[in-house]
């Protein structure tokens, strides 16, 4: 670390030390006055914000780390960093406005270090190490908040797709999950891994499928229905499925896609009635075999 770095650092950390109260206050009232920065957060979040990323930045100015690693290495700095752009994201702000929120600690902080020195070279080198500071800061709460919206928006679609692949108990040991709309590789690992877990949770001998809702079959669909019947069948289930229109039973003709080792009927009422008779068969044998071991 070079002479100049190092009383540059100094310079800024006695300011933000002599006027740590002064510096939180002037940047929440900078934020409000430009009402799109602190939009979606109140006051008193804007000051906690305030209060730890200033303490986080002292902490940091004072270790050993050069300024251009700070924000990146520095622990308690860039958890200050990234909980302010999480906080914003999940307020709904845009990124660049979060950015700009962050920047905008640039001119609180250099009103406070031109109150401490009024010499133009340490007031230069200071306001260097503050914009580049604060540069990095603005460029890691982007990159922050543009990964939490995607997560977010992941977590969100999940739920979305689990919402709307239900897993139904019919009768004893029978479920269903009505299928509505689209069958991709994404929603088949879910309409799997939310079936099998039922069928474990309720040790259900049959899993009736209905594609009523499912407006066209092709080759991939077609796939994705045998991948978890034949996952239902590595769980000591039998799968029926349902819904089989005239129409999609032409196309799968057409296509040449093999269901023949798969029980399918025309209607749900038509699977459940199968599901019955199955699981009836499935409680009699055990019964049928005792009997014959006891002659």
């Amino acid at each position: 670390m070079s002479s100049i770095e190092a009383a540059a650092r100094e310079r800024v950390t006695d300011a933000l030390r002599a006027e740590a109260d002064t510096v939180a206050d002037r940047w929440v009232q900078l934020q409000l006055a430009q009402e799109e920065l602190g939009n979606g957060v109140s006051e008193s979040e804007l000051r906690e914000e305030a209060d730890s990323l200033l303490n986080a930045l002292v902490q940091a100015l004072e270790s050993t780390v050069p300024v251009n690693r700070l924000v990146a290495t520095h622990q308690e700095l860039h958890a200050a960093v990234t909980e302010l752009s999480m906080r914003r994201a999940r307020a709904g702000a845009k990124p660049t406005i979060t950015s700009l929120a962050v920047l905008a600690l640039k001119e609180a902080l250099l009103e406070a270090v031109q109150r401490q020195t009024g010499d133009t070279e340490e007031l230069f080198t200071a306001a260097v190490l503050i914009n580049r500071l604060l540069d990095s800061a603005g460029a890691l709460s982007f990159e922050t908040y543009v990964e939490g919206r995607e997560e977010i928006i992941r977590r969100q679609s999940r739920q979305l797709l689990e919402v709307s692949t239900p897993v139904v108990r019919l009768w004893r040991q029978v479920l269903a999950v009505p299928l509505i709309g689209t069958l991709d590789t994404t929603r088949t690992q879910v309409v799997m891994e939310n079936l099998l877990e039922a069928i474990q949770e309720h040790e259900a001998l049959v899993a009736i499928i209905d594609i009523t809702g499912v407006p066209t079959v092709d080759t991939a669909v077609a796939q994705h229905l045998m991948q978890t019947v034949n996952a239902v069948r590595l769980m000591g289930a039998d799968c029926v499925i349902s819904g089989i229109r005239p129409s999609i039973a032409q196309t799968i003709a057409q296509l040449g896609i093999d269901l023949s080792t798969i029980l399918t009927r025309a209607t749900l009422a038509d699977a459940l009635a199968a599901a019955v008779e199955i699981t009836k068969d499935s409680a009699a044998r055990p019964a049928t075999a005792a009997a014959e071991e006891n002659r």
